[in-house]
């Protein structure tokens, strides 16, 4: 009987031992990297419910912020949190101590929570403040419509947590719910399932239950209205955007069942659109069911669509298979950037693609010339260390990932290339890699499969781009390029030549007008042409570059640029036209015309511009 209950205790303690083991495993291992204070291989999130009202009046969101968690036997859990008023903190249900450690400039303070190793759920009481970076609050001017105020968020790349408190990881995936109070004549809307209506209370519901990254966690409130394409497809916009926008984007559909035909079934059930006031920094924000985008893509002939095409793409790369560190951007991004022109040769053809390839070649090529004093800065795995992921976020991660990917799949033949991109969508989905583990995918998966060699170490880990790179061409450039030519030499040109150019060409036309190109010519293309009052704000943002360049002041052109640098926020756009004023020593005069700007853009553009010019706010 003692040998039977030794036994039995021994068995006992053997269990409660194994028991205690397998609690001490994390269920999966995360990197270390260095824009997180998270340490979620001691403790992490993995539901989110947030509860929040949003306030005009003082341009302040209060509310709470509640997680499930997985513990690694911790005694504490740590948040990320940036310019955020941390109110108390709850384990439980129980009040827990917190404190809020050193703060860092670009990375704000690790939120540190007292927790118990049975610990399962925290409760963050928190307010925004007036130096959240992630929100920007419209007054009514400053929208479409000009009747309501508007607020949007931009999470990515770290910004996440100047609105909500928590682990801003890209690798850390959560689920969400929300509870959402606004003012009643306003919607709410989020990277989740959506209202297709007003509530009659302002207060909305919303659920995320596929895992997302924390940067792709976003909400917009105005007044809104949604208009669907199709029974998965739609847009969002303010009333006088919104049967624009529905007509721009009316191949949506097109788009998801084009993307599902290369690279498998779209996981999000949903794929709305978001016409943003033009503050919007960027050409749009993946953020998961509901693509935020700028109205500045809006030319009344679906011309500028890609961006669409881009941002679907990202369903799978970027929101099925996310980049573990902002290190790794490349793989969102280069990804992204393929699979974009597979969607657009699928439904435009061979022709349009390669104009959209090659003008993003030549953003590479000036990009190159731009980091040529920081070579390493070229390479496709990038080390951020100490550095805003924000440095990263160039034509490198897009244009020579795209680069590497389509010189990938021209050694090794597109239709094996499809097989291996849409089973590491496949067996990658709802997770996070780094370039490591990919290249070791490709290998096992692709190159050694197939007996191929391949030299991916160069493209990803040394600056540049190698000799064996894919060549775009483009039989539409290359009469865009004779057209140059013949009219620097002759000063006439054949408008029966450019009447059926797309904007591509329009675009390739004015980037390539030669360094000595006097300004009686670009009066002439002017007068011609009506450049400087073009409707598409892509031809607009390089004909006033290249007026920048040349010195060109006709057709009230400086008055045009003042206006377009004071409506549009696109970073892109601006830092194109602003960076020009600086390389022709018209600092001064961008100075001028940024400090009326500056108060419509979002922190992400002004930070972009204010290093460039070095402006000091007083």
């Amino acid at each position: 009987m003692k040998k039977a209950l030794l036994l039995l205790g021994c068995v006992i303690l053997l269990f409660s031992s194994c028991q205690k083991a397998k609690k001490q495993t994390p269920l999966m291992t995360y990197i270390e990297e260095p824009h997180s204070f998270a340490k979620p291989n001691e403790a992490v999130i993995t539901h989110l419910d947030l509860d929040i009202k949003v306030d005009f009046d003082t341009e302040i969101i209060s509310g709470t912020a509640s997680y499930l968690i997985n513990n690694n036997d911790a005694s504490e859990i740590i948040l990320d949190s940036k310019f955020l008023e941390i109110e108390k903190v709850q384990a439980d249900g129980t009040d827990t101590n917190f404190k809020l450690g050193a703060f860092d400039s670009q990375l704000g303070n690790p939120l540190k929570i007292a927790i118990k190793p049975e610990t399962k759920r925290i409760t963050v009481f928190y307010k925004t403040t007036d130096k959240t970076e992630a929100l920007q609050w419209l007054k009514p001017q400053q929208t479409a419509d000009k009747a309501q105020p508007f607020l949007f968020t931009q999470g990515q790349a770290i910004l996440t947590r100047t609105w909500i408190p928590i682990q801003d990881s890209p690798q850390i995936r959560v689920t969400y719910n929300a509870k959402v109070a606004v003012p009643a004549q306003l919607m709410a809307v989020m990277s989740a399932e959506n209202p297709k209506t007003k509530t009659a209370d302002g207060v909305y519901n919303f659920k995320m239950t596929q895992p997302i990254s924390p940067y792709l966690i976003a909400i917009a409130v105005g007044d809104i209205a949604y208009k669907p394409i199709s029974n998965r497809t739609g847009v969002y916009a303010e009333k006088s955007m919104l049967d624009k926008a529905h007509f721009e984007f009316s191949d949506m559909e097109n788009m998801v069942a084009s993307a599902e035909k290369l690279y498998g079934k779209y996981a999000w059930e949903q794929f709305d659109v978001i016409v943003l006031p033009p503050s919007f920094p960027f050409g749009g924000m993946e953020n998961p069911r509901l693509t935020f985008a700028t109205p500045t893509v809006i030319a009344g002939d679906k011309s500028l669509t890609s961006l669409i095409a881009h941002e679907l793409a990202h369903s799978w790369s970027g929101n099925l298979v996310t980049n573990a560190t902002w290190d790794d951007f490349w793989l969102n991004e280069g990804f992204t950037v393929y699979f974009e022109m597979r969607i657009m040769e699928a439904l435009y053809g061979k022709d349009r693609a390669n104009m959209l390839a090659r003008i993003g070649r030549q953003d590479l090529e000036e990009e190159l010339e731009g980091l040529k004093d920081s070579p390493n800065d070229t390479k496709l795995k990038l080390d951020l260390n100490g550095r805003n992921p924000d440095d990263g976020m160039n034509s490198i991660a897009y244009d020579k990932g795209y680069l590497f990917l389509r010189t990938l799949e021209e050694t090794v033949g597109r239709e094996k290339f499809d097989v291996f991109l849409k089973n590491y969508f496949e067996s990658h989905a709802f997770s996070t890699t780094n370039t490591e583990k990919f290249i070791k995918y490709l290998n096992e998966n692709l190159l050694e499969k197939n007996g191929i060699t391949f030299n991916t170490e160069e493209w990803i880990y040394q600056p540049g781009i190698p000799e064996n790179q894919a060549i775009i061409v483009s039989d539409k450039f290359e009469q865009v390029e004779s057209i140059v030519q013949d009219f620097v030499k002759t000063n006439n040109i054949d408008q029966e030549k450019t009447n059926n150019w797309t904007p591509q060409e329009w675009v390739h036309f004015v980037r390539n007008f030669p360094e000595d190109m006097n300004t009686e010519q670009m009066q002439l293309l002017d007068s011609t042409f009506n450049l400087t009052n073009s409707n598409n704000s892509y031809i607009a943002m390089v004909w006033y570059e290249q007026a920048i360049n040349h010195d060109y002041h006709g057709n009230n052109v400086d008055e045009k640029i003042e206006t377009f640098l004071t409506e549009v926020g696109r970073r892109w756009y601006v830092s194109t036209i602003y960076k020009a004023f600086k390389r022709n020593n018209k600092t001064d005069d961008a100075l001028v015309i940024y400090k009326k700007a500056r108060n419509n853009y979002h922190s992400v553009t002004v930070n972009t511009i204010d290093a460039m010019l070095g402006f000091v706010s007083e």
